[in-house]
């Protein structure tokens, strides 16, 4: 690694070939889906990032499998994440559902009715209710806009949503 450090291509070449198949049994313990191939090919990104980092001065193996460490530990919050979102019985493995969409529940109301609603909502509350939520807009692009901070857009929009939530069930009786 510090030959390769000094721009040693050929160095850097061997080193990256002498440690993928030992990352690939290490990672392949920790992690035996099959994204372990992904994981290794992470790793071998960040190593190249912040190989800069390294300190010749310090075992080499150590410093690797702590970035390995890391890169396992991100799949894993990324399979997390993903398990919670995905609905495997709509998934392409497990065929594909009776119906496209789901129906809705509940009528989805008149929009004539929502559009008065909407502007019956006070400026600010209209204003973020529309940049937000119908063009949305990023908080970020809304308050440039309209001058107003991030916090208070969320709070107009929290109220406003509520306020348009009351005035629907005040018309459906």
């Amino acid at each position: 690694m510090a030959a390769a450090q000094d721009g040693d291509g050929a160095a850097y070449g061997r080193l990256l070939a002498e440690i993928t198949p030992m990352l690939r049994r290490a990672i392949g313990r920790r992690w035996g889906g099959a994204d372990c191939e992904d994981i290794v090919q992470e790793v071998l990104i960040s190593l190249h990032r912040v190989r800069h980092t390294y300190d010749p001065g310090r075992p080499f193996m150590p410093w690797l499998m702590a970035i390995a460490q890391f890169r396992v530990a991100d799949a894993a919050r990324k399979s997390a994440r993903r398990t919670v979102h995905e609905r495997p019985e709509w998934s392409f493995e497990f065929g594909l559902p009776d119906v496209a969409a789901d129906e809705p529940d509940e009528p989805q109301g008149d929009p004539q009715l929502l559009r008065r609603a909407i502007a019956n909502l006070p400026e600010g509350q209209r204003r973020a209710v529309q940049l937000l939520k119908l063009e949305e807009c990023s908080l970020k692009e809304a308050a440039a806009e309209t001058g107003m901070s991030v916090g208070a857009l969320k709070v107009a929009v929290h109220r406003g949503l509520k306020a348009l939530r009351a005035a629907m069930k005040k018309t459906e009786r």
